[in-house]
């Protein structure tokens, strides 16, 4: 019991509280730019532009058959070889972003392929062009069926920034790492703050994708 009082000491607590804004800052900055990419690409691959459609499905059926950890390892590793050096953050945050819109681009097509096709024939009939059916029409409709996914995704984001402590991002697990790095005692009591910290945050963006998902019901 007095490994857990002193591995919860306020220093601990707040060097984790540390860790853990570095995690919801990457989170958050991922979660922005790889909905809005995504959401291209989705539509690009729904549009099904000749050539285009193609090579974009091709590049992210490639992304998405990788895993996260390889990406970080190549954009942190990988692109000073091209003369861009990230730091630890900034890399972290364009591996998930890449990887992610990949991910998300796939939930975009699918709830727009989910839409009924007579919604987008019946707007064309009515002399409204692709784009304009597409923004008024299909677009509100499929993204209220991709919600569950897209707040699926988005936990996953969370979770998945723990592999970026490969590069020595200082997120939450990261700091756990160095806390019970001091003292091996302190393992147990650093998985269960974790454990909590991610239930946390991961449930409540649950709690706001439900909300959302019933305001746009």
């Amino acid at each position: 019991m007095q490994n857990w009082i002193n591995a919860f000491s306020w220093l601990n607590v707040r060097f984790l509280l540390m860790g853990l804004w570095v995690t919801i800052y990457i989170s958050v900055i991922s979660v922005i730019l790889s909905f809005i990419i995504g959401s291209v690409l989705g539509i690009i691959r729904y549009s099904k532009i000749k050539y285009l459609s193609a090579i974009v499905g091709f590049v992210i059926d490639i992304i998405r058959n990788i895993p996260l950890l390889l990406i970080i390892f190549f954009t942190y590793f990988g692109l000073p070889n091209f003369g861009f050096r990230p730091n630890t953050i900034p890399a972290a945050i364009i591996a998930m972003t890449v990887f992610e819109s990949c991910m998300i681009a796939e939930i975009v097509r699918s709830g727009l392929n989910a839409v009924d096709e007579g919604q987008m024939e019946g707007c064309r009939s009515v002399g409204m062009t692709f784009g304009q059916a597409l923004w008024h029409v299909v677009l509100p409709q499929g993204y209220k069926k991709m919600i569950p996914a897209l707040i699926s995704q988005f936990v996953s984001l969370i979770k998945d920034t723990s592999l970026a402590t490969i590069i020595v991002v200082p997120e939450l697990l990261q700091h756990a790492q160095v806390i019970y790095g001091q003292n091996a005692n302190y393992i147990l009591p650093m998985f269960a703050a974790l454990a909590v910290l991610y239930f946390i945050v991961c449930f409540t963006l649950s709690l706001i994708g439900n909300e959302i998902g019933k305001h746009m019901a």
